[in-house]
């Protein structure tokens, strides 16, 4: 057992990924490039935005926070992934493990939040035009902004805060990453608040998020139908059925392995793989789909690469 004045020089031990001699450098190579096209994509999408004057609107400004949480989420797992794979060192402090778990949630909740404000501003602009300028003017977009980190922050920080209460009786933990259901397993004592609290965010943030967007997706939907402009229509369905399909792959990819957490039924390597998939996948498919889709900022952007290309 391990008591609490001990823990912040306390070092633990991911699971490793067991990699055999030969494999080490390419897998490193593998990661390096993916986390690096990460990077590229979703800075690119920032630059965009920032830059040009012409998509500082509500539905961009919005947009904004997702790359920059993608890249957190992605930086949070592969600067310890790699540093790992190329060391073949799998410890981690616990102050670090707590802070990686605490950047874990923080990003997948904030995921949530940036979708489900995404998803009102779509249903204002589509179900209310007229009022649209005058709901989400600058002074309400700063307000929904910081207050959907704000909450965020505040949600997320009461989860690892608990932790300080508890000792440790293990050092080896079941995961790739840590976060909050593979921390709790080290504890000697009984978790049951920090199972509570836990499940009480889980469903807080689902059940908020899916309710926001099937109300507002629904209200989009009979706006469509009733509407007689095919183009409008047309652009309106685009809209809405890509960002649901990323809503719902988020929905599975992020229920998976907390569930699987609490079943002995799922394999232990597959909910491993599910927990790095969420910080992998979406920060590669989202600047795809919200940003170099959108028209106005793909125009943006080979616009300024075009420019680049003629300077030199």
């Amino acid at each position: 057992m391990y008591p609490n004045e001990s823990l912040f020089s306390l070092v633990l031990t991911l699971h490793s990924l067991e990699l055999p001699e030969t494999s080490i450098y390419p897998a490193f190579i593998f990661g390096l490039t993916i986390y690096l096209f990460i990077l590229l994509c979703n800075v690119t999408i920032v630059v965009t935005i920032c830059l040009n004057r012409n998509l500082h609107k509500p539905m961009y400004i919005l947009l904004l926070n997702m790359p920059i949480n993608d890249a957190m989420g992605a930086t949070n797992l592969f600067c310890q992934l790699l540093y790992s794979i190329l060391s073949q060192d799998t410890s981690i402090s616990y102050p670090a493990c707590l802070l990686q778990g605490f950047i874990v949630h923080l990003y997948g909740s904030a995921s949530y939040v940036i979708l489900t404000a995404m998803a009102y501003d779509r249903y204002i602009a589509i179900c209310s035009p007229l009022r649209y300028e005058a709901i989400m003017n600058t002074s309400n977009l700063v307000k929904i902004i910081s207050g959907m980190w704000l909450f965020n922050f505040a949600v997320i920080i009461v989860i690892f805060f608990l932790f300080l209460n508890y000792k440790i009786c293990q050092t080896h933990m079941t995961d790739l990453i840590c976060y909050n259901p593979s921390i709790m397993k080290l504890m000697c004592e009984d978790t049951k608040v920090n199972n509570i609290y836990g499940l009480f965010t889980l469903v807080l943030y689902h059940i908020l998020a899916f309710s926001v967007v099937a109300f507002t997706y629904i209200h989009i939907l009979i706006t469509c139908v009733t509407n007689k402009q095919s183009d409008a229509k047309k652009k309106a369905l685009q809209t809405c059925g890509t960002h649901l399909v990323v809503f719902l792959f988020l929905e599975f990819n992020t229920l998976f392995p907390l569930v699987a957490h609490r079943s002995e039924s799922v394999p232990a390597y597959i909910r491993r793989m599910f927990s790095i998939t969420v910080f992998v996948l979406p920060p590669l498919v989202n600047p795809l789909v919200y940003g170099f889709k959108t028209k106005e900022i793909r125009q943006k952007f080979l616009a300024c690469f075009k420019g680049k290309i003629h300077s030199i």
